[in-house]
């Protein structure tokens, strides 16, 4: 005889994460802003992880950034904020509006396929019209590693059209033109920077 059915795992997850709640002192103590350490924490983590090329130790970080998420889901759904429905809901509403390629009207249809840069440049477009920015920099967290940063800047600016200054002397200009070859090579700047640093001597890989 079959005991009871599991819980999906998902769904175990989140009773595990009400119960911490409930019963552990330290997560009931836990808020939005003392959470956000961790949450960069695991963010830094899950980017090593990806860098190692380790399956398992991907599938495991992957798992504590998931648990950050349910984390502020579930103190949101104590103040009746939101909860983490309401999260999943917004983000498949998200992919369905910005994918029209997809989950449109002429989706499947067999017509002319986008190919990604297309499809990265319609994203671009619909996001534009759902958001109402006045400044280059809006919706760019400042906090993001500075090739990262000046990566998405210099988006922005070339779909304004916007051309940018040549070279200069200064250091941060030569490595802003740097940033500016990667996007034309089509390259990562970031992560280029990452794997030149892990390929000096002595340094150990990530």
């Amino acid at each position: 005889m079959s005991g009871p059915a599991e819980d999906p795992p998902l769904v175990e997850l989140r009773e595990v994460m009400r119960r911490l709640r409930a019963e552990c002192p330290w997560k009931a103590g836990q808020t939005h802003r003392s959470l956000a350490r961790y949450l960069l924490e695991e963010t830094h983590e899950t980017l090593e992880a990806l860098d190692t090329g380790d399956a398992e130790h991907l599938r495991e970080e992957l798992g504590d950034l998931l648990l950050q998420v349910y984390f502020h889901a579930a103190i949101a759904e104590e103040t009746g904020a939101f909860d983490l429905d309401d999260v999943a809901r917004g983000i498949t509403e998200k992919m369905r509006r910005r994918n029209p390629h997809v989950f449109g009207d002429r989706a499947g249809e067999g017509g002319e396929r986008l190919d990604a840069a297309a499809v990265n440049e319609a994203w671009e477009a619909i996001k534009a019209t759902e958001k109402s920015r006045s400044a280059v920099t809006d919706g760019i967290p400042p906090t993001l590693p500075a090739l990262l940063y000046a990566d998405k800047v210099l988006d922005r600016l070339a779909r304004q059209g916007t051309a940018v200054p040549p070279d200069g002397d200064d250091l941060g200009d030569r490595l802003l033109a740097l940033v500016a070859q990667a996007r034309a090579e089509g390259r990562d700047p970031e992560q280029a920077l990452r794997d030149a640093v892990r390929r000096l001597p002595g340094v150990t890989p990530s």
